[in-house]
């Protein structure tokens, strides 16, 4: 938690596979909190869930955070309980301080009520009278009733979905430690994260984050993967686990005997050695899996037909020579430019390559990356953008808006506003690159754009189905 670096990370918000810490949501508020030390943290871990949010305080914690003497205080005991905080009911303790020392309820009283407004308990006659009597006490200490309602309204938003402190600690322990990992060991952290086979986004970014700290991503092959992702050097190898219709006993066979008999030769000694089918033994083909023998995927569907027959009983024994098959002179077989990127896609659900090389037109000039957003504040730009995720809510007026997240063309991760009027006539229309036009703001340093219109731009056909 000392640590230099791991606080620059921290702060830079840059902590895609993290512990808790990776959602875009949570990266803006770090890069908007300039969060870098461990008390900050855990503050951030309970002010990110849906009631602060809900109830504008996480804005107003972050306008305090940045300006400490721009703000009052709604009353002296908010100060007197809450100014670690700013004033902002940050934790489950901080709920029952309030309603404790601003109304006088007791302790056993405000945790009951607490716990009433979290749903722990159903509301009842009993959630009521605890309610009346917070609202009577206030009145008896003088307070106006605006006040107490705003209080009130400020406790009750809040309560049901905020974290105990202890529950905040332990979370910031944990995304402390993964941060770590990140910042001194890069490519390991991130084969762990992708077989850990959980995190806020899919395998595809992991592997593109990978990327970006400098990997090599390889695409699965007999001789090299695993049934799990593993790393050698600044080389991954996908696992066989990624390729969808790969069947698991297939996997642990072939890895069986690599172990038992060494590396394959070729496609003769794998078909002589592994009980596979025609259709498992084509998607290792598709993928790029015997890349090593030093021919097309075109000449190796080919020869899978002179030296595999199903048909023909297996034997685990294998053979003790070569066994000659009849060589057919082939045409000119070349493989199309896209050919592996599609298949990977059908294959593993992504493109180990940048999806920007499968655009139909690349000449976009006037584009800029997300790099280059804070040289143009509060003007209208281009981008060209990889669809990652999104977020949807409501707006005050029940109308729907969302958040999304994208990578550039360089990989960095931006993210953009799609109000209601502009969603309605521009909305998402599933992954792909979008060219996005809109107006560049800013929220204590953290950049985004707001959309005023998109596209989803067509990419190059697959050669082989054309």
């Amino acid at each position: 938690m000392q640590d230099e670096q791991v606080r620059q990370q921290l702060k830079s918000g840059n902590c895609i596979g993290c512990f808790y810490i990776e959602s875009p949501a949570m990266r803006g508020l770090l890069k908007k909190l300039r969060c870098d030390d461990y008390r900050h943290l855990v503050a951030a871990s309970s002010i990110i869930r849906p009631g602060v949010a809900k109830s504008g305080m996480m804005r107003e914690y972050i306008h305090r955070f940045h300006y400490p003497h721009r703000f009052k205080y709604l009353h002296p005991v908010f100060e007197e309980q809450l100014a670690d905080t700013y004033g902002v009911m940050v934790y489950q303790e901080d709920t029952m301080k309030i309603i404790h020392h601003f109304a006088g309820l007791g302790l056993g009283e405000s945790d009951v009520l607490r716990r009433m407004m979290t749903g722990k308990k159903n509301k009842g006659d009993s959630f009521e009278k605890l309610k009346q009597k917070f609202f009577d006490n206030c009145a008896d200490r003088g307070y106006t009733l605006k006040l107490s309602q705003e209080v009130w309204r400020q406790i009750e938003s809040f309560a049901g979905y905020s974290f105990c402190k202890a529950h905040s600690a332990s979370f910031a322990v944990e995304s402390f430690q993964s941060l770590y990992l990140k910042t001194y060991f890069p490519l390991e952290f991130m084969v762990a994260v992708i077989n850990n086979f959980g995190g806020f986004y899919r395998t595809e970014y992991y592997f593109h984050e990978a990327r970006m700290q400098g990997a090599i991503i390889h695409p699965p092959c007999v001789n090299k993967s695993h049934y799990l992702t593993h790393i050698e050097g600044k080389n991954i190898y996908v696992g066989f686990v990624h390729l969808h219709q790969m069947e698991r006993k297939v996997a642990s066979l072939l890895l069986k005997q690599r172990r038992t008999d060494g590396c394959y030769r070729n496609l003769a000694d794998f078909v002589n050695r592994v009980n596979i089918s025609a259709d498992q033994l084509e998607i290792l083909i598709r993928i790029g899996a015997f890349r090593f023998v030093g021919k097309t995927k075109a000449e190796l569907m080919w020869e899978k037909n002179a030296v595999f027959n199903p048909k023909q009983k297996w034997e685990s024994s294998g053979s003790l020579f070569d066994e000659p098959f009849e060589e057919y002179k082939l045409p000119n077989l070349q493989a199309g430019a896209f050919d592996q990127a599609f298949d990977e896609i059908e294959l593993l659900g992504f493109p180990i390559s940048s999806p920007f090389s499968l655009l139909k037109n690349k000449e976009f000039p006037k584009a800029i990356t997300a790099q280059q957003l804070p040289k143009y504040l509060h003007r209208t730009v281009e981008i060209l953008a990889y669809y990652v995720c999104r977020k949807s809510v409501r707006t005050v007026n029940e109308k729907h808006m969302a958040f999304g997240t994208w990578i550039d063309i360089e990989g960095r991760f931006l993210d953009t506003t799609h109000f209601p009027d502009q969603l309605k006539n521009y909305s998402f229309r599933g992954k792909g690159i979008y060219r996005i036009f809109g107006k560049v703001a800013v929220e204590f340093d953290f950049y985004s754009i707001e959309v005023e219109r998109m596209e989803l731009l067509p990419l190059v056909g697959d050669a082989r189905y054309e």
